[in-house]
Order: structure tokens, then sequence, then C-alpha cells
């Protein structure tokens, strides 16, 4: 740390993450004594913040909640977070490009030029999202879940349909789209929604105690029901064969499988899908001969889709 002015930034900027630091990791993420850190801490609050303390072994700093900090309280790091999350909120999927773009252009205007001259730097373009979600929609669902609160929402196209009642667990954000995990009140169980189908209403419900997810978390639950799951993020088939290919050729397009180079230039691949012939047809992609390893399940997939293919080269064209 180069000097004390910035090596106070530094610690304001660690003390804005809502967690308690002890010293000596202070100490070491800026460089300094645990001497240094105390005296640092108490010229911060002879400035003004209200910094908690907590004796003995494992005690530690905490900037207390509704202390007000200096306006963009920015290091280097935070400057190029900031540049590219505002610039990527177009593939996040919530309608807030132009307040977006207009904060970009503010927090830009008032740092100094060492950063703007950063920032000014960081220039791409990323794809957008194909759905669009309200963040009025993203924001109530946000809320609901986070105060426990029964959500009431109107959903999809039939606006005839009486308001579904959810107690809303976590909204996930999963390949461009976001999503509700709630427990449907209508169906008495786990249902997921998509967010850009909804329509809340306000305000929401009384509150509930919360039920016990079937899965670790709300991420592993949307990613297991994608594949055909409830409780691990897990395909129901999976098998093992040997491609007639270098890994490399096949590498790029595994995605969430396994692949292993074998000696001989041929490779081993694991692939996952919803059923033994989906696996299978996977593989049959690569255009290149292959064995299955294992299991049978996978074998007589083999079979099944030798009879289907050859009964649609059989088949007459001019049907």
């Amino acid at each position: 740390m180069t000097g004390s002015s910035s090596r106070m930034l530094a610690l304001l900027s660690l003390l804005q993450t809502p967690r308690d630091w002890p010293g000596r990791v202070l100490a070491e993420r800026l460089e300094v004594t645990p001497r240094t850190v105390r005296r640092d801490v108490d010229r911060l609050r002879e400035l003004g913040y209200r910094i908690g303390a907590t004796k003995g072994p494992d005690g530690g700093y905490r900037l207390a909640a509704g202390s007000e900090l200096p306006p963009l309280l920015f290091d280097d790091d935070q400057a190029v977070a900031i540049a590219v999350a505002l610039q990527t909120v177009s593939s996040s999927g919530v309608d807030i490009e132009e307040g977006a773009a207009r904060a970009l252009a503010t927090v830009r205007q008032v740092m100094p030029s060492r950063l703007r001259h950063r920032v000014d730097g960081i220039r791409f373009t990323g794809a957008s999202a194909d759905v669009r979600v309200d963040p009025s929609t993203l924001e109530a669902a946000s809320a609901a879940a986070r105060d426990r609160q029964v959500l009431r929402f109107e959903y999809g196209d039939d606006h005839d349909r009486p308001a579904r009642r959810t107690e809303p667990h976590a909204v996930v954000a999963r390949e461009g789209r976001w999503y509700l995990l709630a427990w449907d009140l209508e169906s008495d169980e786990w249902r997921t929604f998509r967010l850009d189908r909804m329509r809340p209403r306000i305000p929401t419900g009384p509150s509930f105690t919360p039920r016990p997810l079937p899965a670790a978390d709300a991420a592993t639950y949307l990613a297991a029901r994608a594949k055909g799951s409830t409780t691990d993020d897990r395909w129901p088939c999976v098998g093992t064969v040997v491609i007639a290919l270098p890994a490399r050729e096949v590498a790029p397009w595994v995605e969430d499988g396994a692949l292993e180079e074998l000696p001989d230039g041929s490779c081993r691949v694991t692939v996952g899908s919803w059923s033994w012939v989906g696996a299978l047809a996977a593989v049959a992609r690569f255009d290149a001969p292959f064995t299955v390893v294992r299991p049978e399940e996978l074998r007589e997939a083999a079979g099944v889709l030798t009879t289907r293919f050859a009964a649609a080269g059989a088949a007459d064209s001019s049907s």
C-alpha cells in the first residue's frame, strides 16, 4: 500500500462488505501490521465512521449498518467491475439497459481521471437476452422471497385464470432467463416460474415459514429439474463410449460430460441425457466410429437406434 490515504480507502472498501473482519486478516490484505490497522480504524472513527469491534482471538471489525460512506469510493478493481457489470446488463435479461447506460455515464463523470481512463478502455459488445424481464417484477419476486411473504401473480397468457398463490423461495438466473422457485399453494408442490411471464399483484400476502427444499440450494434444484431430477444436478441416464477421434476435436462439444484422451489417439467420453437413446444420439453427432463401454442400457439403445435408422432409410421418399 503506497500511502496512508490510499490504505484507508482500501480499508473502507473492505469494511463495506457485510462481515466481521479479523484484524490479522485486514493486515494481510493491506500488507501492514495489525497495529497499523488499529491506528487506521481509529482515524476513520475520528472522521465519523461508525466501526464496531469485538474482542478476543476471533474478534474483528465491522462497519455499522447505516454508516454513510463518501460517494464513489472505488479502487481500480472496483471501477473495472462497475464498467463490466453495467455493460453486460443487456445479457442479463432484465429490461434496464437505459438506466445502466446512464448510471455508467454518471459514475464516470465523478471518477478521478486515472479511473476514467481505465473505464473508457473497457468497451465490448455482448449478446442481448431474447427474453426480457420487467425490473418491477424482479424486485417484487425478490422482495417476497427475502421477506417470506406469499406472492400472488398472474402467469402466462391466461388472464381469466385466478392469480396463483405461492410461497417464494428464491429468484435464480439461469442461461439468460430468470426463474422464481416457489411452493405452489394451489398444486401443493415445488414449482419454477419464469419471471418474464409473471405479473405480480401488490401488496403481498401473509408471512410464511419456509419449507425445506429437496435439493442443496435453489440453483441446484433448478439445474436438477432441467435434467429430469429434483434433488441432484445430474442426468438420469449416463453412459461411456470410446470415440475414434482425438480429444481436442471432441472437447468443445462435450458440455457437462467427461473426456479422457487415450494413447491410441481416440478418447473416452461420458455423456448424460434424459434417456439412453438421447445419450447415444449425443455421441452419434460426432460422425465417427465409436464403441459402447457401459452400461448395458446404452448398448440396448444402440440397437434401438439401428432399427430406427434402418427404417428411416428404407422409407418411401414419395410418402
